[in-house]
C-alpha cells in the first residue's frame, strides 16, 4: 500500500505527518509519498522526510497513484475529480457542518474518513484529534490573551506597590478549556471555570480553578461526553451566572462547543459592555459562531474597550508540535486500517472504522452525518 501525504491549503501551517512518523509508518511496511515542501510550515524540509524513507513528489503523482490520501485539510473541487474510487481519503472533513462536502464524495462514489468525527471512546483516546489540537488551542488562548492585556496575570510584590493577580473565566472544561486553566493557572492567574456539565467539576478544581455552579443542567450519556442542548429556563440561569463573573474578569476565553450545531452563546452584548475597559475575550469557538454575540471569525475587534479575539485556528501557529500530536493519532487510527502485510483493509466491523467513514461506495456510514441526510 502507498500513503500519500498532501500539502496543506494556505493559512494552515501544520502537516499531517512528520517525518518521525512517517517513519513509524514505513515500519508497518506502508510506502510513504510526500508532496514536495508538504512540511515547510512545520519547519521540516523534504530531505528530512526522505531520511525517514519516504519518497518527494508531486502533487499529481500522488493523487495519481496512492492508495490512500492524508491531508488535514478538505480537499478542494479540483482535487476531489483527481480521486478514484478505489482510493481512501483521510483528513479532517468537518461533516457535520458542511454537508455539501459529504454530497460530493456521495456522488463520486469515495472513501473518505474525516478524525474529528471519531467516537469519543476510551479505545479512541490515542486517536482523538480533537483533543490533541484542543491542547494546544486552549494553551494559545491564554498566551494571547496575556500578551493583549494591559495588566500582568501573576501577583507581583514590590516596591512600588502590590500588583494584584488577573482573574480568568473559562466558558467549557473540555480538553482546551482544561488546558487553558491550567495554562493560566501557570502564569499566575485567579482562575474560574464554567461548563454545562457538573461532572467536569473535580477536574477543573484539580487544576486549582474554582467550579462556576448552576443548578438544573441536563447531561446525556448518548451525547459521548459533549455538552448538549440545555432548557430556557437553565439557559437564563446561565446567562445570568456567566454574567456576574465576566463583569469582575480581566480575561474571558470562550471553548464551549455543541458538534455540528452553532456554538451557543454564554456572553451576550450587555455583559461585554459591561466588562472592565482593557479586558480580553477569546473565542475559540468563533468558526462555528462564536460564544460571545460580537466574535468575528478570525478577527480582533475592539467593542467599546473590551478586545473580541475570533480564532479557532491557533493548533495551526504551533504547527511542529500541533503536527507531532496530530500525526500520532493519525498513526494509531491507520493501525486500524494496515494488516501485518502492509495492505489495506477497510474493516468495518470495527466501531471505530465504521464510525470514523463518513462515505464508501456512495453510501454514509457515520450515524451521526446519515442523520443529516
Amino acid at each position: 500500500m502507498i500513503a500519500g501525504i498532501l500539502k496543506e491549503s494556505p493559512g494552515e501551517n501544520r502537516v499531517i505527518m512528520l517525518p518521525e512518523t512517517v517513519a513509524e509508518l514505513i515500519r508497518k511496511k506502508v510506502e510513504v509519498w510526500v508532496e514536495s515542501d508538504a512540511g515547510a510550515g512545520a519547519f521540516t524540509a523534504d530531505d528530512q522526510y526522505e531520511k525517514a524513507g519516504a519518497k518527494i513528489l508531486s502533487r499529481e503523482k500522488i493523487l495519481a497513484g496512492a492508495t490512500m490520501i492524508l491531508q488535514i485539510s478538505p480537499p478542494d473541487d479540483v482535487t476531489l475529480k483527481k480521486l478514484r474510487t478505489d482510493q481512501v481519503w483521510i483528513g479532517v472533513l468537518n461533516p457535520l457542518s458542511d454537508k455539501s462536502l459529504v454530497g460530493k464524495f456521495l456522488e463520486l462514489k469515495l472513501t473518505s474518513f474525516s478524525l474529528d468525527v471519531i467516537p469519543r471512546t476510551s479505545r479512541a483516546q490515542a486517536m482523538d484529534i480533537l483533543s490533541s489540537q484542543a491542547t494546544a488551542a486552549g494553551y494559545r488562548a491564554v498566551l494571547d490573551a496575556a500578551m493583549h492585556l494591559p495588566t500582568f496575570f501573576p501577583m507581583f510584590m514590590t516596591a512600588a506597590g502590590t500588583i494584584t493577580p488577573a482573574k480568568v473565566l473559562i466558558l467549557g472544561a473540555g480538553v482546551a478549556g482544561l488546558q487553558a486553566i491550567s495554562t493560566a493557572r501557570r502564569l499566575g492567574a485567579k482562575v474560574e471555570a464554567f461548563d454545562v456539565r457538573a461532572a467536569v467539576r473535580e477536574e477543573v478544581v484539580s487544576l486549582g480553578a474554582k467550579f462556576v455552579e448552576v443548578d438544573g443542567s441536563r447531561d446525556e450519556a448518548s451525547a459521548g461526553g459533549y455538552a448538549v442542548e440545555q432548557s430556557e429556563e437553565y439557559k437564563k440561569k446561565q446567562q445570568q451566572a456567566v454574567h456576574d463573573h465576566a463583569v469582575k474578569s480581566d480575561v474571558v476565553i470562550c471553548t464551549a462547543q455543541i458538534p455540528g450545531r452553532p456554538a451557543p452563546k454564554l456572553l451576550l452584548t450587555p455583559t461585554v459592555e459591561a466588562m472592565k475597559p482593557g479586558a480580553v475575550i477569546v473565542d475559540l469557538a468563533a468558526s462555528s459562531g462564536g460564544n460571545c454575540d460580537l466574535t468575528v471569525n478570525a478577527q480582533t475587534i475592539d467593542h467599546k474597550g473590551v478586545l473580541i479575539i475570533g480564532q479557532s485556528a491557533y493548533p495551526s501557529s504551533l504547527p511542529k508540535d500541533a503536527s507531532k500530536m496530530l500525526g500520532k493519532n493519525v498513526l494509531n487510527f491507520l493501525s486500524l486500517l494496515i494488516t501485518p502485510e502492509g495492505e489495506l483493509n477497510l474493516n468495518f466491523s470495527d466501531d471505530l472504522v465504521t464510525g470514523t467513514c463518513v462515505t464508501h461506495q456512495g453510501e454514509i456510514y457515520n450515524p451521526r452525518v446519515k442523520s443529516l441526510f
